[in-house]
């Protein structure tokens, strides 16, 4: 793995540094600063001629710095002759504008992707994507992980029996995600009946399937932004007699109120992973932090040696 370099911008530094640390390896050199007019500057402090380069980038907020940085990186290395770069974003920013859902709005997703093929990159590893046809809006390879084998091993340690378990989807979008847990986890599994009143307000009302009553209720996620609508819908099923809530995200956003609506919820234990990194000021008893720079690692591995990346997940793939 001798021309393989991994490099890391300033978005989540210590995740590329634990993918390292699983890889044997050392982070890039890499210099990476601001102008006092706030244009960023990017230097690779090393010689990456003919190197199959890795770059460590989650556009998660600042979305704008964060993307543009990793944009700034990858023009950086194709000028000093990488032989390929592959962008390893974990939390891909603007996922969520995916299409056309009313007159004269952009797709931003697509631009994004366009970004980022234009200024460079040879491929894109990318983890549990708001939308999974948005690997079809890149012009170059995209290897879409999973972090759902790092949040079920999670769950696993809780010990409960199969019988004391109901996996809850908390909206209607997210069923194909709640049964790949079911099916890994056990119990039965019920759905939230979520109604968006507008694009931040949601009304979760009634539960589908089930029961949830007397059972510990895992609800999972791609991601909690401002909590509302996990919060919402672990108040309906702890009405319905649920022993208590557990949520599992991927990615970490946590906007606005979101911290003060966790708090304030009947949920018992919120685990995410370090996609996103989580400031201190954030991190409430409740919170509990899974990492899932081994999975990345692997995957960089695979990539490297040209094996296949689908072998990672096995039954663990999210079900079409």
């Amino acid at each position: 793995m001798k021309d393989l370099r991994i490099f890391s911008g300033r978005a989540n530094p210590k995740l590329g540094d634990q993918m390292c640390a699983y890889l044997g390896l050392d982070r890039g050199n890499i210099h990476l600063e601001d102008f006092p007019d706030t244009e960023t500057f990017c230097k690779i402090d090393e010689d990456i001629r003919g190197r199959d380069v890795f770059l460590v980038q989650p556009t998660c907020p600042p979305v704008n710095d964060s993307l543009m940085e990793l944009l700034i990186m990858i023009d950086c290395c194709k000028r000093a002759s990488a032989d390929r770069i592959t962008t390893v974003i974990p939390y891909f920013g603007y996922a969520r504008q995916d299409r056309k859902d009313e007159g004269r709005v952009p797709i931003t997703a697509k631009l994004v992707a366009n970004l980022i093929t234009r200024a460079g990159a040879d491929r894109v590893l990318a983890m549990d994507l708001h939308a999974a046809q948005i690997q079809g809006f890149f012009d170059v390879p995209v290897d879409h992980l999973y972090a759902a084998p790092v949040l079920n091993e999670r769950i696993l340690q809780y010990g409960y029996a199969s019988d004391e378990v109901v996996v809850v989807s908390p909206d209607e979008g997210s069923i194909k995600r709640a049964l790949g847990h079911q099916t890994r986890i056990g119990g039965r599994l019920a759905i939230v009946d979520k109604r968006r009143a507008s694009a931040d307000v949601t009304r979760q009302e009634n539960i589908i399937g089930g029961p949830v009553e007397g059972r510990v209720a895992f609800m999972f996620d791609d991601m909690i932004s401002t909590a509302g609508s996990i919060c919402g819908a672990a108040r309906v099923v702890m009405s319905r007699g649920a022993k208590k809530v557990i949520v599992a995200a991927t990615h970490a956003v946590l906007a606005g109120d979101a911290i003060k609506r966790l708090g304030d919820a009947p949920i018992e234990k919120v685990i995410l992973t370090d996609s996103i990194p989580v400031p201190p000021e954030k991190m409430i008893d409740k919170i509990e932090i899974v990492s899932v720079a081994p999975l990345l690692g692997e995957a960089i591995k695979r990539i490297h040696r040209n094996e296949s990346v689908s072998r990672l997940f096995g039954s663990e793939r999210e079900p079409r």
